[in-house]
């Protein structure tokens, strides 16, 4: 092991400011006070100071008694007499203790990953460059580890520095200080930093304003004054981009899993690009140091992504890349006397890591524990049918522990199986361990996602039913067989008809890699795979870039609030069609997002600060334009657009007959939107018992927590954007805002100025004919309007399943869509 690997503790720092007022003012055994202490306790205070010595150089010490009987000299070494009395130290002394104790018990395991014996040259290659590229095998542990590895270099540390301003002026800000770690979803931005803090022995975000690890994600922030390892989601950094386009708290960025290719990595990567290869005066000629972490991308695309960049500023360097007959990529670096350069990789050993033009590529390889992998011997038809089958195969015939994680392609199919392996389990012989079936997809809230990290009770075997928000960078304790179906939904936008297909299709290679790897991340594994080999070998390799399939309205607003006016000549790791593009611009200009210039307007600079999309910020300024009151009724009914269905499916006519029974009092006839509003004010409104009120209206209990969280973190966004003045702490609970025509009609408005292009009107044979590109739409069998005739619609999204939908639906009238996609 290198000798420099160590592991710093969260009470190190307090223990040795102790220990140096003590011996700075006094001999040993005696307080600056004066006052001499009993012999044992000066032998204990002494004894404490070597271990905690020990620990800070990387030892880690096994408790002694004299560590559980003395606590009582411990709580002396932090009494006020010692002048270390401030809230943070106390917070740290009232915590450190049993974290330190668990920290210790996890140092032995993070010793035996294989990332962990090249620390030190991970930190060397560090100090040499910039950017850093590295493929870790899955089970490697390169999400947790190398922040720690680098949280204490010394480029690492906050610095002091003097920036221009655009009047000449100087101005004193710090740079750096805190690492940030760019995850595709937020549950594993979570649960990595609840791991890192456990591993740190520091409390977790806003628990306490010593914790030194935190997060960031959609509605939910938690980090401290102190933090120096922040994960957070690309679409977060994104938004600091808007505030701080330099990212001058940060001394480096982590772009986590970037082989999912994700459109906010590409935007990701595209703005770091930039703001490494320019002149970083920004930052106080501070450079940003970026590390790239895959599984299994293409490391030569993204090495002449990030070169193109730095040779663009330095044109006379070139660069001759060049593939080994083994695969291997190979680097040699001459430099000539007129100032060019003649490169060629090579990846020598275990570790391969090379220098190129400011940029290192570092290759980690080994896992920890071998996974077998079990294709099924033919096609499946019904993968939640074998999917059933083979949980309760491993469950009858492998002993416990062992948990069971399961990919499926969404919501649907997991609320199914869960229904189906609980009804199989009530028929399982009492002897057997019992099974404990959790949920896990993007919808559900983040207390009950967290419950698939909790140890399994004695006896139980944990079954994780989750969609592909598990695949990657999130490690569920005591998973040893994984069941994977090889499909998942993707979405697809097509660009001419601006219709959203959600489809089930095959996942690619790496995905597969990827989900196999779950089961290898504590012992060895199983992968039963619900596919034939034959099928595996003829996947994809990659994931198809979400930039090349996704509707780009967000990230052009994104891009143009970050001061992007070109956006054709935006480095993008994969370029988008021009007719995306074009289509994309042409929606932020129908919602006042742009000017008639291409240049960001004032409305848009407002939207792109709201954790909402282009359409929808849209719809809470036009709200906020209406007064307060309809701001606030804005806000619910977009709280409900943003979580899962707040109104279950319904499996059986009858069922579908007592849900309508049930919500008859909720169901407005305007359609969906008002209909949510009374839903969130009828629940608002319960003081008793809102699961009881949520049972007897047949709604979603646990969506309308998410609804509530959402609910209060956009009030606190308005507030914090000045859109919402009122004095009030928390919305109204008994607001009615069905007393007047007036006020729905407002609401309705609101919407429309940001859904003006998803309207229909009825056409003479029945149907609906969207009013731009004259498509053919019929309305949700979910929808309150289902199977109505008005004369116009309004809807939030159209969908292709089996056929043309349009989902979350109002009636309008024509008049109104005319006066607002009329030119001004």
């Amino acid at each position: 092991m290198p000798e420099k690997v160590h592991t710093r503790l969260d009470d190190d720092e307090v223990s040795n400011t102790v220990r140096h007022q003590v011996t700075a003012s006094a001999p040993v055994g005696e307080l600056p006070t004066g006052k001499r202490k009993k012999r044992k306790r000066e032998a204990t205070t002494t004894g404490q100071s070597d271990s905690l010595r020990n620990v800070t150089h990387g030892d880690v010490p096994k408790p002694t008694p004299e560590h559980q009987e003395n606590s009582h000299t411990k709580r002396a070494l932090h009494r006020p007499q010692v002048d270390i009395n401030s809230k943070i130290q106390r917070q740290k002394t009232s915590h450190h203790f049993p974290l330190r104790e668990k920290a210790r018990g996890l140092y032995e395991s993070r010793r035996k990953l294989p990332i962990f014996p090249y620390a030190d040259d991970i930190r060397k290659r560090l100090r040499d460059t910039n950017v850093m590229l590295l493929v870790g095998e899955t089970g490697s542990g390169k999400s947790t580890q190398i922040p720690q590895f680098l949280v204490d270099e010394d480029w690492c540390r906050p610095k002091r520095v003097n920036i221009t301003q655009m009047d000449g002026t100087q101005k004193p800000v710090t740079v750096g200080g805190c690492i940030a770690i760019t995850e595709p979803r937020r549950v594993a931005a979570i649960s990595l930093a609840r791991r890192v803090a456990e591993e740190m022995g520091t409390p977790l975000g806003s628990s306490s304003p010593a914790s030194k690890v935190g997060y960031s994600v959609r509605f939910d922030t938690s980090i401290s004054p102190s933090t120096r390892i922040k994960f957070l989601t690309e679409g977060m950094l994104l938004q600091e981009m808007l505030h701080d386009p330099w990212l001058t708290k940060y001394s480096a960025v982590l772009v986590d899993e970037v082989h999912e290719r994700g459109i906010n990595v590409d935007l990701v990567l595209g703005f770091l690009r930039n703001l490494i290869s320019e002149n970083p005066e920004g930052r106080g000629c501070i450079p940003l140091k970026v590390v790239v972490m895959s599984a299994t991308a293409d490391m030569e695309g993204l090495l002449d992504f990030f070169r193109e960049g730095f040779l663009k500023q330095r044109s006379q360097v070139q660069g001759n890349i060049e593939s080994s007959s083994d695969g291997d990529l190979k680097l040699e670096y001459k430099a000539n006397k007129d100032g060019t350069a003649s490169n060629k990789w090579r990846m020598p050993g275990n570790i391969n890591s090379v220098k190129g033009e400011n940029v290192s590529l570092c290759h980690i390889k080994g896992r920890q524990f071998p996974v077998k992998v079990i294709y099924s011997p033919e096609p499946v038809h019904d993968f939640v049918d074998a999917a059933l089958k083979v949980i309760f195969k491993i469950h009858y015939k492998e002993p416990i522990p062992g948990d069971i994680l399961v990919f499926l392609t969404g919501q649907e199919t997991v609320e199914n199986l869960e229904y189906l392996v609980n009804d199989y389990a009530l028929g399982m012989d009492p002897a057997l361990p019992k099974i404990l079936v959790l949920p896990l997809f993007a919808a559900l809230p983040q207390a009950v996602q967290q419950r698939v990290f909790t140890p399994a009770p004695p006896r139980t075997r944990k079954v994780i039913l989750a969609t592909n928000i598990a695949e990657t960078s999130v490690t569920v304790s005591g998973v040893r067989y994984v069941v994977d179906c090889g499909k998942a939904k993707m979405k697809q936008f097509r660009t001419r008809l601006g219709l959203d297909s959600l489809l089930v299709k095959p996942i690619s290679k790496s995905a597969a890699i990827q989900r196999k790897g779950r089961a290898g991340r504590e012992t060895s594994g199983q992968c039963f795979r619900l596919y034939t080999e034959k099928d595996y070998l003829d996947l994809d390799e990659n994931n198809t870039p979400e930039i090349l399939r996704c509707d780009l309205g967000q990230s052009i607003l994104t891009m143009k609030a970050r001061g992007v006016d070109d956006i054709t000549n935006f480095p993008f790791l994969t370029r988008p069609p021009r007719e995306a593009l074009e289509k994309a611009l042409l929606q932020l200009l129908n919602i006042q997002a742009l000017e008639e210039s291409g240049k960001i307007s004032e409305i848009g600079l407002h939207i792109a600060k709201l954790p909402l999309t282009p359409a929808l910020g849209r719809v809470l300024l036009a709200g906020a334009e209406n007064g307060h009151d309809c701001l606030l009724d804005v806000i619910d009914i977009i709280s409900c657009l943003s979580v899962e269905n707040i109104f279950p499916n319904t499996t059986s006519e009858e069922k579908k007959e007592e849900a309508e029974r049930a919500r008859r009092d909720l169901f407005r006839r305007e359609g969906d939107h008002l209909t949510m509003l009374a839903t969130v004010q009828g629940y608002a409104a319960e003081n008793t018992d809102r699961k009881a009120w949520a049972e007897k209206h047949m709604v979603s209990h646990r969506a309308m927590q998410s609804v509530m969280d959402v609910r209060k973190q956009l009030i606190a966004q308005c507030k914090q954007a000045k859109i919402l003045t009122f004095n009030d702490t928390a919305t109204p609970q008994n607001r009615n805002s069905f007393d007047n025509e007036n006020s729905m009609l407002a609401i309705l408005k609101s919407f429309l100025a940001g859904f003006a292009t998803n309207t229909a009107r009825l056409a003479l044979d029945g149907s609906y004919r969207t009013i731009v590109g004259n498509q053919t739409v019929a309305i949700h069998p979910s929808s309150v309007l289902f199977g109505r005739k008005v004369e116009a619609i309004m809807y939030n999204e159209f969908v292709f399943t089996n056929r043309s939908y349009a989902r979350g639906v109002s009636t309008v009238q024509m008049d109104w869509v005319t006066e607002v996609l009329a030119p001004p």
